[in-house]
């Protein structure tokens, strides 16, 4: 069998396809006209012109036949426009309703958008300080021992014992006692060789842990402690304690932990989807398990710039504050996103849209009861409409409901369109 052949077979199922459903609109009311209608008879309209049935190319002024013997198709002049787009297909009024076909405009609008997530409480890793001593000794004492407990900036939390301190407490009481009688010396260089000394042993003090504080009550008593006392350099929540009573500690060693839970993280989970909603300062709900009645509010503080691999999905974080420490580390939390409306989209309903594989395509309405498919180009999504950045322009109208049915038809009359521009290539070749 040679490929004319071939070609023709094809396009003749092309038209049994085409015939089930044009038969199928013509059960429902397509095709005759309902008496009493004002349309008027086919028969009675005189056709412009008689059509190849395979190839739309060839027409005659008198009705005609192919050469297999097939009558040429009448055209007339509501059907004769030449400009319409390969797979419209002509349904009137009373189909259209039967099919409860429904449509609606294409019109710029302001789109919403509130993004649903989860996500955890957690710290705010800028409010937490881990503590460490400047020196080797040993823990005299544990001023605040329990873990969980507040305190303040400033607060006693620790006595160590340190020789190495004691000893640099020496050397500075040293220098304080050489400059007193080297002070009024005439020699300016000796005079300023016991300055610096005072200064380069006191600097040693306070690299050592000592604050300015410990350093002035060690001038003015000129007696050494035996004890380094640590305080609290922020208010916060003991989160970790690493020593005891009588325990050898290092610089290595992590003395506490302290949090400020003033202020919490919250990580919230963020589906590929909604993030070209979701922006910095957008604000938030969220709701806990553990306080089902209360809802806390925060905003959105980073969006950080990669994804997880396993889940698809990129972290936010939200920022809450914690004034009564309610909010703990490691709460689970439901949060809604508010993200900032897009202003003037123009937009159609999202039923609107027919996804043919990666192609997105409507049914556009056009005038004599004709539907139109064209492709379009889709942004944001809110409240049930989806932004169109092409393909459509504003005041259009498209169909939303029992667009598949005319899909369907759109579909056969575009693949018979489409065999008859081979079969005519064919034909020139």
């Amino acid at each position: 069998m040679n490929r004319g052949a071939l070609i023709l077979m094809a396009a003749l199922a092309l038209a049994v396809a085409s015939a089930g459903i044009g038969f199928w609109l013509g059960t429902t009311g397509s095709l005759p006209p309902e008496s009493g209608s004002t349309e008027e008879d086919p028969a009675e309209r005189e056709p412009l012109f008689y059509r190849n049935p395979m190839n739309p190319a060839i027409t005659s002024p008198i009705p005609a036949k192919d050469h297999m013997g097939m009558d040429y198709i009448p055209v007339f002049e509501e059907d004769a426009s030449s400009d319409a787009s390969p797979g419209t297909v002509r349904i009137d009024p009373v189909t259209t309703q039967s099919m409860g076909v429904r449509t609606a405009r294409v019109k710029k609008r302001t789109l919403h958008r509130s993004v649903r997530a989860s996500g955890r409480v957690a710290f705010d890793e800028g409010n937490i300080v881990r503590l460490h001593p400047k020196f080797e000794g040993w823990v005299e004492a544990l001023l605040a021992e329990e873990t969980g407990q507040r305190v303040e900036r400033g607060q006693p939390l620790v006595d160590i014992f340190s020789p190495r301190v004691v000893a640099a407490q020496h050397e500075y009481l040293i220098a304080l006692d050489s400059l007193d009688e080297l002070g009024n010396q005439a020699y300016a260089d000796i005079r300023d060789g016991a300055e610096r000394l005072v200064s380069a042993s006191r600097s040693r003090l306070i690299v050592l842990g000592m604050s300015e504080l410990q350093v002035k009550a060690l001038e003015i008593s000129r007696e050494v402690n035996r004890l380094v006392r640590i305080h609290a350099p922020r208010r916060g929540t003991l989160m970790e304690i690493g020593a005891r009573a009588g325990e050898y500690v290092t610089p290595k060693h992590q003395l506490f932990r302290i949090a400020d839970l003033s202020r919490v993280w919250v990580l919230v989970d963020i589906h590929e989807q909604d993030l070209p909603w979701i922006k910095e300062g957008d604000t938030a709900e969220m709701r806990l398990q553990a306080l089902p009645v209360e809802t806390f509010r925060g905003t959105v503080a980073y969006i950080y710039p990669y994804a997880d691999s396993g889940t698809r999905t990129v972290t936010a974080r939200l920022e809450f504050p914690n004034p009564e420490f309610r909010l703990k580390p490691e709460m689970f939390a439901e949060i809604d996103v508010h993200a900032q409306p897009k202003q003037d989209a123009l937009a159609l309903p999202e039923e609107a849209i027919v996804r043919s594989g990666e192609r997105l395509r409507v049914l556009v309405v056009e005038n004599g009861g004709k539907y139109s498919p064209r492709e379009v180009k889709t942004g944001l999504k809110g409240d049930g409409w989806t932004e169109v950045l092409e393909g459509l322009s504003e005041g259009e109208e498209v169909v939303v409901s029992g667009q598949f049915l005319i899909d369907s038809e759109s579909s056969v009359n575009e693949a018979a369109s489409k065999m008859q521009e081979i079969l005519h290539d064919h034909a020139h070749h």
